[in-house]
């Protein structure tokens, strides 16, 4: 008897934006993540949406599935029904581009976990614990964070970690940024899978004086870019945002297309608007910020690049 998908389309699991965090995080740093209204994934079946998108979908979830049968940590997970659901044609239905740093694997582990949980995990750091075990088939190491927010939908801050404290998570209102500062993101049209990037971040911080610059530098960065946005001081912000930028080139610089390093170098007095890395970088989107949408579109009216505005 074929098993009945039923409660399919009962919610949608938004791609992330990593608007500060990316890289220091994975280290108990500050972050700051939103989600990226635009995209999401839901559940569907193959039989009411057939096409090959659909069924490679469910083949590569199949190769997940298979994956989390293998190890006890996700026994807490309705195995069973997932094997059986996938046997019936269920595939995740999804807009969230793959390799751009928007969450495409977060919202898939956000959404098996919200829909085969078999018991609720009310701490956050163990949640993210969890979650993190979970991508780390897709990226080899995760922080979880990507998966955390596919599965909250809110913005949030994971506060640094402490002497006395683990990380705290705080929940945002949409409105934690002033209105003034508009979002956009910058298709390089390069694909880039995480894992690799990752796994050579982790060997630059084998060097000390990196780590040093690093630790003492880049993260105490990222930090007064978190707080002087969501204090809504724009000046204040965009100095910060600066810095950062071309603090990324320097030591992020492995996961930076040749290409795009000068948009590093952009200032919001001269150009209008300042970019960052979006997620794991090596390509997908560049996260923009500007306080001006009419001289940011007219900049990049006139290149090769698409912008796409999130906020």
């Amino acid at each position: 008897m074929t098993h009945r998908l039923i409660d399919l389309k009962m919610k949608k699991y938004h791609g992330k934006l990593i608007l500060f965090g990316e890289y220091s995080m994975i280290f108990g740093s500050e972050a700051l993540l939103t989600p990226y209204y635009s995209v999401f994934g839901e559940w569907s079946s193959v039989i009411n949406r057939p096409s090959e998108t659909a069924l490679e979908s469910n083949a590569n979830i199949r190769k997940f599935y298979d994956y989390l049968c293998n190890d006890d940590t996700f026994k807490v997970l309705d195995l069973r029904r997932l094997g059986m659901e996938l046997d019936a044609g269920l595939f995740l239905d999804s807009n969230i581009p793959l390799g751009y740093g928007v969450g495409s694997s977060g919202a898939l582990v956000a959404a098996i976990f919200d829909r085969y949980k078999l018991i609720e995990i009310n701490e956050i750091p163990k949640l993210k614990d969890f979650l993190a075990k979970m991508e780390c088939y897709f990226h080899g190491s995760s922080s979880g964070m990507d998966p955390l927010q596919c599965y909250l939908g809110k913005p949030f801050i994971l506060r640094q970690k402490t002497k006395d404290k683990g990380q705290q998570l705080t929940i945002l209102d949409d409105d934690f940024m002033s209105e003034d500062i508009h979002i956009f993101l910058i298709d390089t049209k390069i694909k880039s899978p995480t894992a690799p990037l990752v796994e050579r971040f982790k060997k630059l911080r084998e060097d000390t004086s990196y780590l040093d610059k690093f630790d003492n530098e880049y993260v105490p960065l990222v930090s007064k870019c978190i707080k002087s946005m969501t204090d809504k001081k724009d000046d204040e912000f965009f100095n910060y945002l600066s810095q950062l930028s071309k603090l990324q080139l320097k030591l992020l610089f492995h996961t930076i297309p040749e290409e795009t390093k000068n948009f590093f170098l952009t200032n919001i007095n001269k150009d209008g608007f300042q970019v960052k890395l979006c997620g794991a970088g090596g390509g997908g989107f560049l996260l923009g910020f500007t306080k001006n949408i009419e001289k940011t579109n007219n900049y990049w009216q006139d290149t090769e690049y698409h912008i796409y505005w999130v906020k």
